[in-house]
């Protein structure tokens, strides 16, 4: 019984891993689908109207460290499927017996 607990367990964990990773991949696919903001016509010195690619400024990217604290702070429901499938997984490598604990105490005589 315990190893079937621990099977399905497992497949549960690997489930919801791969179900977080499909997240992140379809996240990444559709930023990068989202239509370039088009160029407006730049208006010259005489008030003619000129068509020209105006630059977009992108924000600098920040530091990672403050990038992890904020992943921390506020995951997203893709970093929440994947931790759960990780607790999940070690859950099951604990019913299975590949890790045990061994606690004791010992009294000095």
């Amino acid at each position: 019984m315990r190893d079937w607990i621990a099977v399905i367990v497992a497949v549960l964990g690997v489930l919801l891993v791969l179900a977080g990773a499909v997240l992140i991949f379809l996240q990444a696919r559709a930023d990068g689908h989202l239509a370039a903001p088009a160029a407006g016509p730049a208006v010259d010195d005489l008030g003619a109207g000129v068509t020209a690619e105006v630059p977009v400024a992108r924000p600098a990217a920040a530091p990672v460290a403050s990038r992890l604290v904020s992943a921390v702070k506020s995951p997203t429901p893709a970093d929440r499927l994947i931790f759960w499938g990780i607790v999940l997984l070690v859950l099951a490598a604990i019913a299975a017996g590949a890790i045990s604990f061994d606690l004791g105490a010992r009294g000095g005589s």
